[in-house]
């Protein structure tokens, strides 16, 4: 299809509704509804997890403007790869009653790029949605001097919303607050038949911080050894499952 005519917006959208209407043929997806320190929390598929009681969607290390840091080195990205972050968040926005996007850091990759004016573009979309923005260790590579801040709410590198407390990096000292936080990417190695064995991404919550999956396509993720007592969400294509 020859879509030259429209703006990378359109095609999101267009794309979106199209998804949206023929989601009766689809196979539904299966997320998690996790009640925690007396809130509940739908840990999504599309690993974000809905805080209900708030309306606030919580994502992270969404690391946008990757796909081009990766072809300027000579490494062949499909630009529709590119666009799928935005493509993703757009589904849930039009499906999830959703007030408040509280992103825990790395929204972007690096430096400005292209994806930025996209990025822009898409918040233009939802005026009835506050998005707001926990910088990461990416976001602080010239990324604050750029960032549309009239339409992006630039929280400092903590935001007490009791009973959590969202962070990018996990928290060493968090008080009387759990601390939420991003930028491990979380997964966890399921040993399966024989020596077959399978990393997924995955929801972690421990005594005092829990762990988002990165939201991001070409993130990358890194294992994490749970202890005794810890809760694991692991996120299969379909649906998420406690482990």
């Amino acid at each position: 299809m020859d879509n030259s005519g429209e703006n990378y917006f359109e095609i999101i959208q267009r794309n979106a509704e199209l998804t949206q209407q023929n989601s009766r043929t689809c196979k539904k997806k299966l997320g998690h509804l996790f009640h925690f320190l007396g809130q509940k929390l739908k840990l999504l598929t599309e690993k974000s997890i809905l805080w209900q009681e708030q309306k606030a969607l919580l994502i992270a290390d969404l690391h946008l403007g990757k796909a081009a840091h990766f072809r300027r080195a000579g490494i062949a990205i499909p630009q529709a790869a590119a666009r799928a972050n935005l493509l993703r968040l757009s589904k849930i926005l039009q499906t999830e009653d959703v007030q408040r996007v509280l992103i825990l850091g790395d929204l972007f990759h690096s430096d400005f790029n292209p994806e930025w004016q996209d990025f822009e573009n898409f918040i233009d979309s939802y005026p009835d949605i506050s998005f707001e923005l926990i910088p990461g260790n990416h976001d602080r590579h010239g990324a604050k001097s750029s960032l549309p801040k009239k339409k992006l709410h630039i929280h400092p590198d903590e935001l007490h919303m009791p009973p959590f407390l969202f962070s990018h990096h996990p928290l060493e000292d968090n008080g009387s607050l759990y601390n939420l936080a991003a930028h491990v990417h979380p997964a966890v190695r399921l040993q399966g038949d024989g020596r077959s064995a399978t990393r997924l991404p995955c929801y972690y919550f421990g005594k005092s911080g829990g762990l988002l999956p990165a939201f991001g396509n070409f993130t990358g993720m890194h294992t994490i050894r749970p202890k005794q007592g810890d809760q694991v969400f692991v996120i299969t294509e379909d649906e998420v499952i406690e482990v």
